[in-house]
């Protein structure tokens, strides 16, 4: 999807198909731009891509990538073995030197939890090293006719109904009606049953449990 296709479809239940438009193209893809950053803060699972994550020599604190939302798993180090998730109070209770021990290639990470973009690792890693992991990624600023990466297609009706509830949201008329809220109410509800639905579909063996969608 683009966002001119959005914009289109938003247009048709907003009643604004005729020229001039109440809200001009470049309105209507401001509305589309922030919809999808409004998104990835409700649902950072829809925009997850796998990537590099240079480290910081030397420090066991590391930061994601700039185009980061936050983090949501390191993998392993780039051409080398496994790094697995570990608790940091179970670690700073049961080796507390952990901090200063030699650099070498990290063999654990923990989750910064004040800092959804941050993270430790364990232990402090040497010059070069890479980790291959996952984050959800701020969507950039897309033009009309651009290709919309995240999220996929079949998310096009979340997307215009967040347009529809921004563009209403400007009208007193339609605030009072409750329509801008109808539009709202859906735009986050299709987030909500999407992720619940994870409970249907990831539950097999080797999937996740219920209480794990949360």
């Amino acid at each position: 999807m683009t966002p001119n296709e959005v914009i289109t479809e938003a247009r048709r239940l907003i009643q604004d198909t005729k020229t001039p438009y109440r809200y001009s193209d470049a309105v209507m893809l401001g509305f589309v731009n922030q919809t999808l950053k409004r998104m990835v803060l409700l649902r950072p699972d829809l925009f997850a891509v796998i990537g590099d994550i240079p480290t910081t020599a030397d420090t066991v604190l590391q930061t994601c990538p700039a185009d980061s939302t936050r983090l949501i798993e390191i993998f392993q180090v780039k051409g080398g073995d496994a790094v697995t998730e570990v608790n940091r109070e179970t670690l700073d209770r049961t080796t507390p030197s952990w901090q200063r021990e030699a650099p070498g290639q990290p063999v654990n990470f923990m989750r910064h939890v004040r800092n959804p973009n941050r993270f430790f690792v364990y232990p402090r890693p040497t010059a070069g090293v890479v980790l291959v992991g996952e984050y959800a990624q701020t969507p950039p600023d897309y033009t009309l006719d651009q290709e919309i990466v995240h999220p996929t297609d079949a998310y096009f009706p979340v997307v215009v109904d967040g347009v529809v509830f921004l563009a209403e949201s400007i009208d007193n008329e339609h605030v009072n009606s409750g329509r801008a809220k109808l539009f709202q109410d859906s735009f986050v509800q299709a987030l909500g049953v999407n992720l619940q639905s994870r409970v249907v579909t990831d539950t097999e063996a080797g999937g996740m449990s219920p209480k794990e969608v949360i």
